[in-house]
């Protein structure tokens, strides 16, 4: 059976390794289709696809950040076109105001006696890379601040980090830029792609920790095409609830990895996506095609 893993990142967002190495990395675990999906940028596709082997298939795509009464919402984005104006015009300011964000949450460090600088943060951004341009679609993410932490000795690990630091209401956190779920979801549609719900029992912020049914009717009234039910972070419980969310919504149910890499435990493969709720979802896709290798 065809396994396909539809979330997965890479170090051109919040994961550990290149592109190339997720393609790696997707291969040894098996997959047959995976999708990158970077934090709100499509920079690390051109290496994915120039990387794949023959018989693996990439599906284009990002996960969107989106923002819903102080609550973080994510979108799993696939088969859209960057190039289209809308779309690119908003993915800019989101990872421009990501940049600021990331400054001003490295002046709070500061501020609390945490020993990071923006220089720090930066580099670990960029792989290592340096004196690299973050314009070309390399995206901060708190992943990095946390790193950054960790390297200060200011925290045990990434998690301790978010916990102590820099997660929602923590004294070094600052809120940023995003787009409202439902105007998200018509922004990627107008730019031919496709969207899933990501990990929805896991809204980040003042919700009390699940997207709300009310808000995922909406979405799929403006054109939301699945729902990422099977998701590592998800108990059985919630799992089988975002099913029956998903069929009576009449939506594709999507199962994906969420993989960052080691910060997650090279876990591609770990949750999957049937064939046929893929076909599903990617139908009315305009925007791009799948690539293999």
């Amino acid at each position: 059976m065809t396994r396909i893993d539809l979330h997965t990142h890479s170090s051109v967002s919040d994961g550990t390794e290149p592109p190339a190495e997720v393609v790696a990395r997707a291969r040894a675990a098996g997959v047959d289709v995976f999708a990158l999906t970077d934090h709100d940028t499509a920079a690390g596709l051109k290496e994915a696809a120039a990387a794949l082997p023959p018989g693996l298939t990439l599906v284009p795509g990002m996960e969107l950040s989106c923002a819903y009464r102080g609550s973080s919402v994510h979108l799993a984005c696939y088969l859209f076109d960057p190039e289209a104006p809308s779309l690119a015009a908003e993915l800019r300011r989101i990872r421009d105001d990501r940049v600021n964000r990331a400054k001003e949450m490295v002046r709070l460090l500061r501020a609390a006696g945490v020993g990071v600088t923006w220089e720090q943060v930066r580099d670990i951004a960029l792989n290592g890379g340096g004196d690299g341009e973050l314009e070309a679609g390399v995206v901060v993410g708190r992943p990095h601040i946390a790193r950054a932490i960790v390297a200060a000795g200011a925290a045990e690990d990434v998690q301790d980090a978010f916990d102590r630091w820099i997660g929602s209401g923590g004294p070094a956190y600052a809120a940023r830029y995003a787009l409202d779920p439902v105007r998200a979801v018509r922004a990627v549609r107008e730019a031919g792609g496709v969207c899933s719900l990501a990990h929805p029992a896991r809204a980040e912020g003042t919700l009390t920790g699940a997207v709300p049914v009310e808000l995922a009717e909406r979405m799929v009234r403006a054109g939301l095409g699945g729902i990422e039910a099977d998701h590592p972070s998800h108990d059985e419980a919630e799992t089988e609830r975002w099913r029956g969310i998903a069929r009576d919504l009449g939506v594709a149910v999507t199962g994906s990895s969420d993989d960052h890499g080691a910060l997650t435990g090279h876990r591609i493969g770990v949750r999957t996506t049937a064939p046929e709720e893929f076909a599903r979802l990617i139908e009315p896709a305009t925007g791009a095609e799948p690539v293999t290798g």
